[in-house]
C-alpha cells in the first residue's frame, strides 16, 4: 500500500465514507460526514497510519484531502 492509498484509507475509515469518494476536491464540511468531530477522528487515523504527531497548526489548517498531503510532506512522507 503506497502512502496515497494509506492517506485513502485514513480518511474513509475516519469519516465512514467509501473510499471512492475520498479525493483531491474533499473538503472539510464539503460532506456531512466531514464535521469538527469527525475532523479530530481523522487526524488520529492520520496519524496512526503515519506514526507521526500532528503540530496544531497542521491540524487547523488540514481543510481537504489535497491539502492533508501537501501537510504530510513537511512530516517526510512523500505522495
Amino acid at each position: 500500500m503506497n502512502n496515497t492509498e494509506k492517506l485513502k484509507k485514513a480518511f474513509s475509515e475516519a469519516l465512514l465514507i467509501d473510499e471512492s469518494r475520498v479525493e483531491d476536491s474533499l473538503t472539510y464540511q464539503s460532506i456531512p460526514e466531514w464535521d469538527s468531530v469527525s475532523h479530530m477522528i481523522l487526524i488520529s487515523e492520520i496519524e496512526s497510519a503515519f506514526e507521526i504527531s500532528i503540530e496544531t497548526d497542521d491540524v487547523i489548517d488540514m481543510s481537504s484531502f489535497a491539502i492533508a498531503k501537501e501537510i504530510l510532506t513537511k512530516y517526510d512522507i512523500a505522495f
